[in-house]
C-alpha cells in the first residue's frame, strides 16, 4: 500500500496522529477540534509555561474553555509537549506559528523556518504538512517545499504539502474554528485531496483551491480589503469633524441601503495579528515583482496615524477645560484590540498609552479582560481596579475598546470629560462626551462642568 492509500485509510478510521505546532490563538482551538473529531493530537510549543498550563488543563485562550481543554486531556488523545521528537510518530502536522513584521516592516518568517529546522531530523515519508500561518504568496513553496526537496522528498509522492490560511476571529460567537469555511490549497491535486480529507472530518466546510499561492493570496486579500475600507472610513471621520457632521449618524444612515454598501466603522487604529500585518506582507511581496500598491501603503499610513488623531482630539477636549495633555491625568478605558477579549496584539491602545506618556501625561488604563502589558520602557503596566471615586480624579477618560461589560451609564454620570473613539456612549447626549468623528466645539465651552 502506497503513502497516499495509507494516509487516507488512517484519516478514514481516525487513526491518524496529528501534530499542531504553535499553541496560540490559532493552534490551540484547532488542536481541540481535532481531538473532538477523534484524532490523536500532539500540541507542540517551545514555550514551557504554555505547555505546562495545557497539561494542567488551564486554558489561556478565550475561545477555549478550561472544561473543553480538560475534556481533551481526559481522552488521552491530546498530548502537549515542547519536544519535536514526537514528529517521528506523526502522520500529519499543521503549522500555526506567528508571522510578525520586522522593525523595518518586512515579513519575519523566522518562526516558520525554525519549525522546519526542528522537524527535519524527525521527518519521514508519507507525511501531510499544512501551513496555516498568514504569510506572503509563495511561502509554502519557497520556505517549506524547497527544504524538504533538498532531503529527497517529492511533493505529492513522498510528502504532501498544503496551505490553509487561518481565519480565527477571537471572541466571535457566531463563527469559530469548526464552522468557518476552510480554504485548502495543495502543491498537487493529491496534496489538496488529503488536506481536504483530514480537515473535512472535523470542519463543516473545506474549500479547495488550485495551489498554495491562491490560498495564501486569498487570506491577504481578505484582510487588505478590510484595512483599506477601515482607512477610508477613518478618513471620512476626520472629514466629518472638519465639516461639523456626526460620522456615526452618516454611517448608520448609509447602512440602511440593502445592497452596495458594507458597514465599516472608524476607530483609534487597527489591532490584532491580521489587519495591521497582512497588507504589509502583500505589499512587500508585490515589490519583488516591481509592483507598488498605492492603496495598501496609503491605507496603512492612515490607520497607523489614528492614535495620533485621537491624541489631537484629546488635546482639544482638555483645552475646553483649560488643561493640556502635559501633566493631565488620563485614563484609557479598554486596552485589548477588540471587545470582550484579552488579546493585546497590535492594539492601538498600546500606542496611545506611549504617546500620552511622551506628551507628559500621567496615564493609567482600566480593562477587566487585559490585566497587564509590558510598556515601552520594559516595565509591566497593570490595569487599575474599577473605582468610581478614583475615576472622578482623572482629567479625561479615553474609550479605546468598547467592552460590553463596561457600565457606560455609570461612567457617563461621573462627569469626567470622555473621548469616545467607538461611539460607545451613543445613548448619552452629554456635553462632556466627545466622539471621534464629530466636531469638538472649542468655541462653545460648557461652563457648567466644573474643572
Amino acid at each position: 500500500m502506497g503513502y497516499v492509500e495509507q494516509l487516507k485509510q488512517k484519516i478514514d478510521v481516525k487513526k491518524v496522529n496529528v501534530g499542531v505546532v504553535g499553541m496560540g490563538y490559532v493552534g490551540l482551538p484547532l488542536a481541540v477540534e481535532m481531538v473532538k473529531a477523534g484524532y490523536t493530537v500532539c500540541g507542540i510549543d517551545l514555550d514551557e509555561d504554555k505547555v505546562q498550563s495545557l497539561q494542567q488543563g488551564e486554558s489561556y485562550i478565550n475561545d477555549v474553555s478550561d472544561e473543553d481543554l480538560q475534556h481533551c486531556l481526559a481522552t488521552n488523545r491530546f498530548l502537549p509537549t515542547t519536544n519535536y521528537e514526537v514528529v517521528k510518530e506523526l502522520d500529519a502536522v499543521s503549522i500555526c506559528v506567528p508571522t510578525p513584521l520586522s522593525e523595518n516592516q518586512d515579513p519575519d518568517t523566522s518562526y516558520i523556518t525554525g519549525v522546519i529546522e526542528n522537524m527535519k531530523p524527525h521527518m519521514k515519508k508519507g507525511m501531510l504538512i499544512t501551513l496555516e500561518s498568514t504569510t506572503y504568496p509563495g511561502t509554502t513553496e519557497e520556505l517549506i517545499y524547497r527544504e524538504f526537496h533538498k532531503m529527497g522528498y517529492e511533493s505529492g509522492k513522498d510528502i504532501f504539502l498544503c496551505y490553509s490560511p487561518e481565519r480565527v476571529d477571537p471572541g466571535n460567537e457566531q463563527f469559530n474554528t469548526q464552522n468557518m469555511p476552510k480554504v485548502m490549497g495543495g502543491m498537487t491535486d493529491t496534496c489538496s485531496e488529503l488536506g481536504a480529507e483530514l480537515y473535512g472530518n472535523m470542519l463543516d466546510n473545506v474549500v479547495r483551491v488550485s495551489s498554495p499561492k491562491v490560498a495564501e493570496m486569498s487570506k491577504l486579500l481578505e484582510n487588505t480589503f478590510r484595512s483599506i475600507n477601515i482607512a477610508f472610513v477613518n478618513e471620512i471621520a476626520m472629514m466629518c469633524e472638519r465639516m461639523d457632521i456626526d460620522v456615526w449618524e452618516v454611517i448608520n444612515a448609509a447602512a440602511t441601503k440593502p445592497f452596495g454598501f458594507m458597514k465599516f466603522q472608524p476607530g483609534p487604529g487597527i489591532g490584532g495579528h491580521c489587519i495591521p500585518l497582512d497588507p504589509m506582507y502583500l505589499s512587500w511581496k508585490a515589490k519583488g515583482f516591481r509592483f507598488y500598491s498605492k492603496f495598501i501603503d496609503l491605507a496603512q499610513s492612515i490607520n497607523n496615524n489614528m492614535p495620533e488623531v485621537v491624541t489631537g482630539k484629546t488635546s482639544q477636549v482638555l483645552n475646553l477645560y483649560g488643561r493640556s495633555i502635559n501633566s493631565s491625568k488620563i485614563l484609557i478605558l479598554g486596552m485589548a484590540y477588540k471587545p470582550n477579549i484579552s488579546d493585546l496584539r497590535e492594539s492601538p491602545g498600546l500606542y496611545l498609552y506611549e504617546i500620552y506618556k511622551e506628551n507628559g501625561a500621567n496615564v493609567d488604563y482600566y480593562d477587566p479582560h487585559a490585566h497587564s502589558f509590558i510598556g515601552g520602557d520594559g516595565e509591566i503596566v497593570h490595569s487599575v481596579s474599577y473605582n468610581k471615586e478614583n475615576f472622578k480624579q482623572y482629567d479625561c477618560m479615553v474609550l479605546v475598546t468598547n467592552h460590553s461589560d463596561f457600565d457606560y451609564v455609570e461612567l457617563a454620570e461621573l462627569g469626567v470629560p470622555i473621548v469616545d473613539t467607538r461611539n460607545a456612549f451613543t445613548e448619552f447626549d452629554k456635553p462632556h462626551i466627545h466622539k471621534l468623528g464629530t466636531a469638538t466645539k472649542v468655541n462653545k465651552r460648557h461652563n457648567s462642568i466644573a474643572l
